[in-house]
């Protein structure tokens, strides 16, 4: 491995498509990463390193991956990247193993991960990050990415230390003191595809020919609006607009959602579309369309 200024020592605690992306492409720049991921793909990466397999390249990168989170140990940064539903209890296992000065980055779906995870790791630098890139594993060991890859964060003690070495691993990085309105733009954009990715098990460019869908999302960004703006959250763009936009850089892509529907895992909905119906109730903000899509989502999660 190439040996680099300001060599990084990084974990990523749950190794799956985003953490893997990440994660490679730190390794692939020479910064010393590993991967706390689950055994098929812990014993693939043992045997040949991780595929990746990307727009612009395609190569076995090395890298050191384990199962249990004692591969934080001794970690500059840990890319923390597990589904919203296990965010304490995998920060709970993480705990006794970080330096104080580690920086715990939140690279998960979601709103309110960051401060969840901040209740359990009171004496570490945690920080939230908001992540656009189109990724899915193909299998043990087998990163595929669709497309984009870039990230936003939040400022933190060695946000700066972290950002710069993404960058100069080709993952453009922006710190931004305005990361929960970026979350939320990011949760806006969620709830207008995932869910219908999830039921219709087609991509973002099919969906969107479909008869009615556009005013679904429409409903649906105006419903997230009204409960961002109830909350004091000052969305950084036109949500709208990105929303139109996202299909354009992604038309393949299959939602994380129904990527996990289809597999028979459990989804994230709960902290999306079901996310903005509960702080909706709380706020006194009606959310019929999110609540729609939330509901046939949970009746697939049983049926599967």
């Amino acid at each position: 491995m190439a040996s680099i200024p300001n060599r990084l020592r990084v974990a990523v605690m749950g190794a799956g498509a985003v953490g893997s992306y990440f994660g490679g492409m730190l390794a692939r720049a020479g910064h010393d990463v590993t991967f706390i991921a689950r055994p098929e793909h812990v014993e693939a990466i043992a045997r040949s390193g991780l595929r990746m397999e990307t727009r612009s390249f395609d190569e076995q990168v090395p890298v050191r991956a384990v199962t249990d989170a004692s591969g934080a140990r001794e970690a500059d940064a840990v890319l923390f990247c597990v589904k919203s539903m296990a965010t304490e209890s995998a920060g709970e296992e993480l705990r006794p193993f970080l330096r104080p000065d580690t920086l715990v980055l939140c690279l998960q779906n979601g709103v309110d991960n960051a401060e969840r995870l901040r209740s359990v790791l009171p004496a570490h630098e945690v920080a939230a990050a908001v992540v656009y890139v189109a990724t899915e594993m193909a299998g043990p060991g087998h990163l595929k990415h669709h497309g984009r890859g870039e990230l936003v964060i939040e400022p933190a003690r060695v946000s700066q230390r972290v950002a710069q070495a993404l960058v100069a691993a080709g993952v453009p990085t922006e710190i931004s003191a305005n990361v929960r309105g970026a979350l939320w733009l990011k949760l806006i954009i969620n709830c207008a595809y995932n869910a219908i990715s999830a039921i219709a098990q087609q991509p973002y460019g099919e969906n969107v020919k479909g008869e009615g869908i556009w005013d679904v999302m429409r409903d649906v960004v105006d419903e997230c609006l009204a409960v961002a703006h109830a909350d004091g959250v000052q969305v950084p763009a036109d949500a709208h607009a990105v929303t139109r936009k996202l299909v354009e850089s992604m038309p393949a892509q299959y939602s994380s959602t129904a990527q996990d529907l289809a597999r028979g895992k459990p989804t994230e909905i709960d902290f999306l579309n079901g996310y903005v119906v509960r702080r909706g109730e709380t706020l006194g903000i009606r959310t019929p369309a999110n609540r729609v899509l939330w509901a046939l989502v949970k009746l697939l999660e049983r049926k599967h």
